[in-house]
C-alpha cells in the first residue's frame, strides 16, 4: 500500500470541484491558481507545458514535505490527463463531479464567468468518466 494518496478532482468547470477541495483540508494543487500565478491570465496556450511541470512539482514537493494526501484540482475530463499521473509514488483517487451541464453553465453565470459557457459546452461533449470511486 503505497504510502502517498493523490486524489483527482474530475467534473466541468463549475462544478464544485474547489469548493470540495477546499472543504477537505488538504493541501490543494490548482491549474488555474498556477496560470494566475505564471503569467496572471486564466489560459496561455503557449504556457500550459510550465503549467504542467509546475504542477507536477508542486505535487512531488508537498509530498516530500510530509503531506500523506494531495489533492490536483482540476476537471481530468480526458483519460490522458488522469493517465500521466498513474506513474507517480503514490495510489490514486478519483473525486467525480457529475454537475449537469445546466447547473454548470447556471453557475458561471451567476459568478460573472460567462466566458466559461463555450468551454463547458465543449467539455461536456469529450467527457472520458473513470470508473475507479473514490475512498
Amino acid at each position: 500500500m503505497p504510502e502517498w494518496i493523490l486524489i483527482l478532482t474530475m467534473g466541468l468547470p463549475r462544478s464544485g470541484k474547489s469548493t470540495w477541495a477546499l472543504s477537505t483540508g488538504y493541501p490543494i494543487v490548482n491549474r488555474d491558481a498556477i496560470r494566475i500565478a505564471l503569467h496572471g491570465q486564466a489560459f496561455i496556450l503557449q504556457a500550459e507545458a510550465m503549467v504542467t511541470a509546475i504542477e507536477e512539482y508542486m505535487v512531488r514537493s508537498l509530498f516530500q514535505a510530509g503531506h500523506k494526501t494531495v489533492i490536483v484540482d482540476a476537471t481530468h475530463l480526458k483519460e490522458k490527463y488522469r493517465k500521466r499521473w498513474e506513474y507517480g509514488p503514490w495510489e490514486i483517487r478519483i473525486e467525480k463531479f457529475d454537475t449537469s451541464v445546466e447547473e454548470c453553465i447556471q453557475r458561471a453565470k451567476d459568478s460573472n464567468r460567462e466566458d466559461l459557457i463555450p468551454i463547458i459546452e465543449k467539455m461536456a461533449g469529450d467527457i472520458e468518466w473513470d470508473n475507479r470511486q473514490s475512498q
